[in-house]
């Protein structure tokens, strides 16, 4: 069956915040190296955005691994938003924000007197630099982190002209090096006015009031939010490095969103997420339509609604499946995350007995044969899509000495909770 439409009615603010990067020195003392771009230290040679050999590297389980430590000169609160903004990263990307251990190449998240990170995987101990009075939103520290990652900011685009105009009598007198245009690769994604990575409109502006970036062909468009990662932000991220993620973020008044391929059926092996964040007030969401398909416990297709950005967040609706109408949903703040999972039996033939009691197949939910099991299946059966709630799935498969027949063939996923 198929999961029909989810519409996300939402009650907010009707404007972003134009957020203001930071200005910071040209000069730093502890990286001892000049700053581009007012934020960004580059090692060896100027590079462009999306355009170095500087990315960190895939591990074999698909998930990019980099390992962090976060000063503990940060307050406990302040260590608390750090957490959150990398949690979104490891949300809806393959890239995994790690403790570290005892790795040699790290980020080393400290308190700064201004705002800059590394350019991409320099190799050892690489700063990031944290302004506490400055640089604490959850958009404002990913901006640092994507600069880690290897990504340079938005306007400075090999295609920012088409989008932007950059206003050059009103930028403070040597700060124009901040508005320079790179010869970058663009990824193919179009250009993302909502990235955390774009200056805000009076960034370094000489007078009041007057805008040093202004969007074309509509100047009335909000640039240079930092309420979180946008959905090209995200995209970006996941093409880049390569990852295998069906993730979106929404952040608009109101909108609506459905299962892939709608109204066909949605493809095998699905794990989609939906991200609604909105700058303020609380998010609404109500089900127009609904039809996953059934199994005991949901344990195959199902939705799952998080109270927020990630997967540790309190759990609003838990592995809801079939064709049952849905309540609607507030959440307690303004984000809502919103989980889509199928997984798939590939092939499976075994003899078939009545009650299976020759050769047959059993999934516990643990380590542990005594742990919660679905089956035993045997014959053709078709068995139900599983989902563990441990990080352990034990699969038991008995057959006696007769009787030989292909066998069976299972796909599974492992998926780091963030």
């Amino acid at each position: 069956m198929n999961l029909i439409l989810l519409s996300a009615l939402l009650t907010v603010l009707h404007s972003f915040a134009v957020g203001k990067p930071v200005q910071v020195a040209t000069r730093n003392n502890e990286a001892d190296t000049v700053l581009y771009e007012s934020d960004i230290v580059l090692r060896r040679q100027k590079r462009s955005a999306m355009n170095c050999d500087c990315f960190w590297p895939k591990s074999q389980d698909g998930l990019v691994k980099i390992p962090v430590n976060v000063s503990s000169d940060f307050s406990v609160t302040e260590r608390a938003w750090i957490v959150e903004a990398m949690q979104e990263f490891n949300t809806l990307t393959c890239v995994q924000f790690v403790n570290r251990t005892t790795e040699s190449s790290y980020i080393k998240v400290v308190p700064g007197q201004n705002c800059w990170s590394f350019f991409g995987k320099i190799g050892g101990a690489q700063t990031v630099a944290l302004m506490k009075n400055g640089c604490m939103s959850k958009g404002a520290i990913q901006h640092e982190l994507n600069h880690a990652l290897g990504f340079i900011h938005e306007q400075s685009r090999s295609d920012r002209d088409n989008y932007v105009r950059i206003m050059w009598e009103y930028i403070m007198a040597g700060e124009r090096e901040n508005f320079g245009k790179v010869n970058s690769n663009n990824l193919g994604l179009p250009y993302d006015y909502f990235s955390v990575m774009h200056y805000g409109a009076y960034a370094f502006s000489n007078t009041s009031g007057k805008a040093t970036i202004i969007p074309i062909p509509d100047p009335s468009v909000p640039i240079g939010q930092r309420y979180g990662l946008s959905n090209l932000d995200v995209a970006k991220i996941n093409k880049i490095y390569n990852c295998n993620r069906c993730s979106s973020v929404l952040p608009n008044v109101n909108g609506t969103f459905s299962s892939a391929n709608y109204p066909s059926p949605y493809p095998d092996n699905s794990n989609c997420l939906w991200l609604i964040r909105i700058p303020q007030n609380k998010v609404f969401l109500q089900f127009q339509e609904f039809g996953l398909q059934s199994s005991p416990d949901c344990a195959s297709d199902y939705v799952r609604i998080y109270d927020g950005s990630s997967r540790n967040a309190r759990v609003l609706l838990d592995k809801y499946c079939g064709v049952a109408p849905l309540p609607a949903l507030v959440a307690s703040g303004h984000m809502m995350l919103i989980e889509f999972i199928f997984l798939k039996v590939v092939f499976f033939e075994l003899e078939d007995i009545d009650e299976c009691r020759y050769d047959y197949l059993v999934i516990h939910n643990g380590s542990q044969p005594t742990s919660p099991a679905v089956g035993p299946y045997c014959g053709t059966m078709k068995i139900p899509e599983f989902t563990s709630t441990e990080n352990f799935v034990l699969v038991e498969f008995h057959s006696d000495i007769v009787w030989v027949f292909h066998g069976f063939m299972i796909n599974y996923t492992f998926v780091t909770p963030s």
